[in-house]
This record gives C-alpha cells, structure tokens and sequence, in this order.
C-alpha cells in the first residue's frame, strides 16, 4: 500500500491512562465517516482511561498486523503514551506500518510513541508543547495538526475534533471530513 492507496481499516490503540476526549474522538469520527475502525487494547480488551472511563476493546495488540490494517492512530494521554511507548510490539507494529507507506497518528503525548518507533527524524510534528523537547531530531511546529507525508500529529485534545477530520480527509475522505464539519458544525 501506498499513500495513495485507499484506507478503509484502521486501528485506533487504546492503553491504562489513554486520554479520553482524544480516543473517543477519533474512533468517533472515523466510524461515522464510515471507516472500519478496530479498538485495540494492549493489555487486554479492558482499558481505564486517564479519567476513569473504561472502554472495552474490540481486540488485542497481539492480533493486529501491518498486513491487516491500512492505518495507525495513537491517542495522547499519560500515562498512555508511556505505556504506548514502552510497548514492543507496538513500536515494531508502527514501523512495518510506516514502512509499507501507510498512515501513523498521533495526538498529544503520543507522538514520543512514533519518536521511539524512529520515524520521528528530520520530519515535521506537532504534539502537546510539555514533550516538545522529547522530539529530538524532530521539527516542531506547535501547530494544531501538522500532516508530514503519511505522518499526521496533532497537539492536543482541545484539537481532537480537528485532528480527527484531518485523519477522515488525509485517509482519502475529503469530501466526507467536509461534510463532517459542517453537520458538525465544527468552525
């Protein structure tokens, strides 16, 4: 698959301390721009989010594949990211992702997942301004959501909605992120 390749089955990963406006948004707006999105737990299908809201996943980090999605999203949240970060499978999962040139998201604390995965180096990124210095090597661009190649970041959750668009339109849905938006009545 490439860039230009159609998404329709992407894999949202949930883990202990994700951050909840970030993950509820992006699977939201995905499934209701008609993607096929799967839940993932790294734990188990039972995850507590940073604010105590606890979602049951659709499956577990062991049954994903790059060969089995088209695209990889990442909500912020801490100690999620931490745990997102400190997951072998899933750094290993993000670069046979990115290597076969399909999209990587992620938002707020997560984008030090897609630094620890190294695909990080030399591209632009945005995530929330605390981790900013954790992106060695990394342009920073403070912006609300900032799409390097089939890279897409964004800042934080109070960009979730904005970030969540841009996912339905980079993944090859403009005309449906648009639609959104305005039944949305996002500004």
């Amino acid at each position: 698959m490439s860039t230009t390749d159609p998404v329709t089955n992407v894999a949202v990963f949930f883990a202990t301390g994700f951050e909840e406006i970030e993950a509820v948004t992006i699977v939201d707006v995905l499934r209701r721009a008609e993607f096929t999105v799967t839940t993932v737990g790294l734990a188990g299908t039972t995850v507590r989010g940073s604010h105590d809201l606890v979602v049951e996943t659709d499956s577990v980090i062991d049954a994903i594949t790059a060969a089995n999605i088209d695209a990889l999203v990442l909500p912020g949240g801490m100690p999620g990211a931490d745990h997102l970060k400190n997951c072998p499978d899933l750094i290993s999962l993000i670069r046979d992702v990115h290597n076969a040139g399909k999209p990587v998201g992620a938002i707020c604390a997560a984008p030090i997942v897609l630094h620890r995965a190294g695909i990080l180096s030399g591209r632009r990124a945005t995530c929330f301004p605390a981790f900013a210095d954790s992106l060695s090597d990394t342009i920073h661009t403070g912006e609300r959501v900032t799409i390097d190649g089939n890279i897409i970041t964004g800042i934080g959750a109070g960009a979730a909605l904005e970030f969540s668009l841009a996912l339905v339109a980079h993944f090859g849905r403009p005309d449906v992120a648009a639609t959104l938006r305005g039944n949305m009545l996002v500004v």
